[in-house]
């Protein structure tokens, strides 16, 4: 690479690590270019994206982040997973992890605090930010519709008690 490819290509890296919620390293030793294929579509349809970067040029992108603390996981064939979204790159990585026993998680960072492969693996399993929104939206509504429930139900009896009157005056 010539030298301004390279501050090009830490200006870029940079800037990634300082606007994303989370940032997680794997090794892809062993993959083939079809695998590597398959886990961007993975990221980019979950609204994460991947990237494989030179070490050296992302360890000098990392100075003065909050995510500093996974350049001592980037030895050897690393690969970077990246999204606002604090669930969305774990997500993706941990589920490829799965299916693909040469993929391995190192580690991650989520702001200021670093993140082991258990710790990326938990936030994996937590619901996305898109189902916790649902979640509350439905906790909000839930009771809204027991007041308008309660609020009928004496109308409702009321009609019940003068139809059974009408009909026994009637008979």
């Amino acid at each position: 690479m010539e030298r301004a490819a390279k501050q090009e290509s830490i200006a870029s890296l940079k800037e990634v690590f300082k606007t994303s919620g989370v940032v997680v390293v794997a090794h892809y030793a062993g993959l083939t270019v079809a695998q590597m294929s398959v886990l961007r579509k993975q990221a980019r349809a979950a609204g994460a994206s991947v990237k494989v970067a030179k070490n050296r040029l992302a360890k000098i992108a990392l100075e003065g982040t909050d995510v500093a603390s996974i350049s001592a996981l980037l030895k050897g064939p690393t690969v970077l997973a990246y999204s606002h979204d604090p669930i969305a790159a774990p997500k993706v990585f941990a589920d490829f992890a799965k299916a693909n026993e040469k993929f391995a998680i190192l580690g991650g960072a989520m702001g200021k605090t670093a993140l082991n492969p258990e710790g990326v693996k938990a936030l994996a399993a937590l619901p996305s930010l898109d189902e916790l929104r649902a979640k509350i939206v439905g906790l909000i509504q839930a009771p809204a519709t027991k007041i308008a429930r309660v609020v009928s139900a004496p109308a409702g009896k009321l009609a019940r008690v003068v139809q059974a009157y009408a009909s026994k005056s009637a008979a």
